[in-house]
């Protein structure tokens, strides 16, 4: 990734009707960068990206795609590749076919453009499959297939909107990867768009989190998951417990939980559910108590839910040990890296 933009976005602006999906979004994208839109349902990453890509009309705003304005551009005249959620592959043509298509709109001579179609299904590990039909491809293969007829018209900018939601937990592991690694090795920027936590933490150099058509918080997977600045931040991201308080000469509290060594102007503590642990009695600095509320085996951890005065409390513990049963007054203890304040 260099520090050279290539994408600007300044005060982006998308309207349905009165309701608003986008409200004046700034954002600016690196050149090879791969920045993910992270947030719930109906948050306006979707339309954000569609704006990019030129299918949404912007109701105000600029779009800058390496310092030529392409606001007013239709989408075939931006240079950029998309890979959709449901791949969109043209049923009746070849893999091969489905990737050289952009090539053909484009008006590249026919040997040329299977050449060029072939070369990309190589780069994606598909070239053994270029006569097959897309209904005769597993997911994992056709979502190859939409990568590569995205890449080889060779994108300025490459968009991607949630193209693993389709894909079974195991195989969207494995894309995920595949798609970082070819991502890292073209040096093609990158913008995608999910709900999936992991899928943003594990692949993007930065993240925007959006929320009701805004950006929350813009940072690297580790700023945002060790340092989140907003409580909606901390809570999307992970397993975490935000607690309202105030801070008195470096003792944070709150009902029933008392902190020293407190920033002075904390208001509130975040607790990361994966680094707390319950103990018999109180022990650091930290103190808070509860009842054990519910607890569930996810495999390869337990996950316990801790009634307190501040309410529910999560924690995330290894399968190793059996945790107590439900009903149990226990204490929190947290490891390093555990507690945050906002």
């Amino acid at each position: 990734m260099t520090d050279t933009a290539c994408l600007s976005i300044t005060n982006l602006t998308a309207k349905y009707g009165t309701a608003i999906a986008v409200d004046r979004l700034n954002l600016t994208i690196a050149r090879g960068e791969l920045l993910s839109l992270l947030g719930p349902s109906g948050c306006g990453k979707t339309t954000t990206l569609r704006m990019i890509a030129g299918f949404v009309q912007p109701a105000g705003g600029a779009i800058l795609l390496n310092g030529r304005d392409i606001t007013q551009q239709p989408p075939h005249r931006r240079n950029i590749g998309v890979v959709f959620q449901s791949y969109a592959l043209f049923p009746h043509l070849s893999a091969l076919e489905n990737v050289a298509f952009g090539l053909r709109m484009r008006n590249v001579p026919s040997a040329a453009r299977r050449e060029q179609a072939r070369a990309m299904l190589d780069t994606v590990g598909l070239g053994t499959f270029s006569d097959r039909a897309p209904g005769n491809l597993s997911g994992g293969q056709q979502q190859r297939v939409a990568l590569a007829r995205a890449l080889v018209i060779e994108p300025e900018v490459l968009l991607l909107d949630e193209p693993l939601s389709n894909l079974d937990a195991n195989l969207r592991g494995d894309m995920r990867d595949e798609i970082r690694t070819l991502q890292q090795r073209l040096g093609i920027t990158t913008i995608f768009v999910t709900h999936d936590q992991q899928e943003a933490l594990s692949m993007s150099d930065r993240i925007a989190v959006m929320r009701a058509g805004v950006i929350a918080e813009l940072g690297t997977p580790t700023q945002l998951c060790d340092t989140p600045t907003s409580a909606f931040t901390a809570t999307f991201l992970g397993a975490r417990t935000v607690i309202e308080g105030q801070t008195r000469g470096g003792t944070f509290t709150a009902p029933g939980l008392q902190f020293q060594g407190a920033p002075d102007r904390a208001r509130q503590i975040v607790l990361r559910a994966s680094r707390l642990r319950l103990t018999d009695a109180p022990e650091g600095a930290l103190s808070l108590s509860g009842t054990v509320s519910t607890v569930s085996y996810l495999g390869e951890t337990w996950e316990i839910d801790l009634a307190t005065p501040n309410g529910p409390v999560r924690l995330i513990v290894p399968s190793d040990t059996p945790p107590p049963d439900p009903g149990a007054v226990r204490a929190v203890t947290a490891l390093p890296g555990a507690i945050t304040f906002i």
